[in-house]
């Protein structure tokens, strides 16, 4: 339970609703119980007036005797159907303010999840599969608030009604009460060992179904290299062989459960032989009414209820555990990245690396060793390298994606670490390497950094990033939908909207990591020209393998495991004759192969 502490925060929220909700679980179970009484009185009254009835035969009283005898069940008929109509009708207020009050912290608990997910940094999804980010605020929610709503509900019920059903049982006779009782301690013997069972294979049917949704998410999203391998039948194979897991786990928790409810009823069972046999006795005793057997044998039946729904909230709550350990889990975690106070309302964009060193934490590479290098206002940095050099880390430090391992990066002078990470992001425009697309039109793709655009400013970024041709020859143009990660669209025609999703923003810094690598070279020159005008005067960084697309570039930065081994101008290094001389020469040997 100590798992399920953390939504006492939200019973106090919502106490205005749950208080209510108690009230009118008293009142419905107090509407419940009294019906029994006036089963006993009415069970007397029928044993009575057969005898009257019967001293009676033969005589005119006789008639009077039945008249009397109808209207009283007609009375006690009415009276037991307008105490569960009103029962009936305290239990809707019940469930309207209880389980409405469940959907409201199943609200907040998923946008609390959301927005959680949202700060963790960028290593929380590396470390993480999507399925099961997906699963813990999805089913791992609807777990939790059939414990807020449901479970709470019937365990409100359950007590309210055992507690008073017990309290009758005694007024009536004692020891019929405790004989009745007597299989109950059994019933808790079996109730804390089941639930320790419940409780391990609940939380391996969780782990087991986001492995599931895991495998899922992943096929779905890679479908194209799916076919392309024709590993269909594979991964057919795979999920069964995961889904067999999941049954199997669930299949040990129904056949617990299985076990559990018979159990429990078989018990009812027993007391309710011994209500007969005992009470009999009692009755020849003269200690009670037959009147009062009856009302007992309801008082038992009425408590299967509250057994019944104790194993059911049981397994509830022992599952609403485990997926609110699982939610704890991401919850309490703190981001690797935290934002800084200080403003920039409006960024120069000059940028200084100082002995910057960087390790990624799962793996333990190092991808930067001792990284220094200046960029003024307005400059464009080209950096260049083999595949594994560094580029894109060097990109996503300078975005802060994650934080240096040793030394510092400043911007305009300040410490990267101590900006307000908002608005210094705000200001940044980054093409990343890996081209996202969402599922959405293709004018929101590009607005996507805006919250406010004019259609006209979608066109020109368009035509910038030297894709607007592409867009309006579309049937529906700009407002064509793109599918799951922009597969409508071709490798080159997606890097040129993200492009234009960088551009529109008119940023202060724009960073571009080797994102014209499906471009061919016309277009190409005309994007790097369109970027010379528009980035006049504002800081451009472009990470490329294609010396063609860099050598206009102000400094050129040539990475190589992590370090930087050449610094200088296109023509500069050229004339250094060393590795940037190399890869000129064996790119222009390919070019003139090709």
């Amino acid at each position: 339970m100590k798992h399920l502490f953390y939504l006492n925060k939200y019973f106090l929220k919502y106490k205005w609703r749950i208080l209510p909700g108690i009230l009118f679980v008293f009142i419905s179970n107090i509407f419940g119980v009294v019906p029994a009484q006036v089963i006993g009185h009415a069970f007397n009254l029928i044993t009575e007036n057969i005898a009257i009835y019967n001293l009676y035969r033969n005589f005119d009283r006789q008639e009077i005797v039945y008249d009397i005898f109808n209207y009283s069940l007609f009375f006690f008929g009415a009276l037991i159907l307008l105490l569960y109509l009103l029962r009936g009708l305290f239990l809707f207020f019940m469930r309207q303010t209880i389980i409405l009050m469940s959907r409201r912290i199943e609200f907040d608990i998923k946008n609390e999840i959301y927005a959680h997910y949202q700060k963790l940094s960028l290593g929380f999804y590396r470390r993480n599969n999507t399925g099961d980010l997906m699963n813990r605020a999805t089913e791992d929610v609807n777990r939790v608030r059939m414990y807020v709503g449901p479970a709470i509900m019937y365990a409100i019920n359950t007590t309210v009604l055992f507690c008073l059903v017990i309290y009758f049982m005694f007024s009536v006779n004692i020891t019929l009460a405790i004989y009745a009782l007597l299989p109950l301690p059994i019933l808790v013997v079996a109730i804390y060992y089941v639930n320790t069972i419940i409780n391990h294979r609940s939380e391996q049917i969780q782990e087991q179904l986001s492995r599931l949704s895991s495998f899922v998410q992943e096929r779905f999203s890679g479908i194209r290299v799916m076919k392309s391998y024709v590993r269909e039948a594979h991964a057919q194979e795979i999920f069964a062989e995961e889904s067999n897991a999941y049954q199997r786990n669930a299949m040990g928790l129904v056949k617990v459960q299985a076990f559990f409810y018979p159990t429990m009823l078989l018990l009812v069972g027993v007391s309710t032989i011994l209500t007969i046999y005992i009470g009999g006795r009692q009755v020849i005793d003269g200690a009670i009414t037959p009147g009062n057997i009856a009302e007992f044998i309801v008082y038992v039946n009425q408590l299967t209820f509250p057994v019944t729904m104790l194993g059911w909230v049981t397994t509830l709550i022992q599952r609403a555990a485990a997926s609110q350990k699982r939610i704890n889990e991401f919850l309490e975690l703190k981001p690797d990245i935290v934002s800084g106070n200080v403003q920039i309302k409006q960024m120069e964009g000059a940028v200084s690396f100082k002995d910057v060193s960087f390790t990624y934490q799962d793996t333990g590479i190092t991808a930067l060793k001792n990284i220094s290098f200046e960029v003024k206002k307005g400059q464009f940095l080209a950096i260049i390298g083999k595949t594994g050099s560094g580029k894109s880390t060097l990109a996503n430090l300078l975005m802060r994606m994650y934080d240096t391992t040793t030394g510092q990066i400043t911007v305009d002078g300040k410490d990267l670490r101590t900006l307000d990470l908002q608005e210094y992001r705000t200001q940044i425009g980054f093409v990343p390497q890996e081209v996202f697309l969402f599922s959405d039109s293709i004018k929101n793709n590009i607005a996507f950094g805006l919250s406010q655009v004019e259609d006209i400013q979608v066109e020109q970024a368009a035509k910038d990033a030297a894709v607007y041709q592409n867009i309006i020859a579309f049937d529906q143009q700009f407002e064509t939908m793109l599918g799951e990660r922009g597969i409508t669209l071709s490798g080159g025609q997606k890097q040129r909207v993200s492009i234009a999703r960088a551009l529109i923003k008119e940023p202060k810094i724009l960073i571009f990591d080797d994102c014209l690598s499906a471009v061919d070279t016309k277009t190409e020159e005309e994007i790097l020209s369109n970027l010379g005008r528009i980035m006049k005067g504002r800081t451009s960084i472009l990470i490329a393998h294609r010396i063609s697309t860099i050598k206009n570039a102000d400094k050129i930065l040539v990475l190589d495991q992590g370090k930087i081994i050449e610094e200088g101008t296109h023509k500069e290094l050229l004339a250094q004759g060393k590795s940037y001389a190399e890869m000129y020469q064996n790119q222009l040997l390919e070019e003139q192969s090709g």
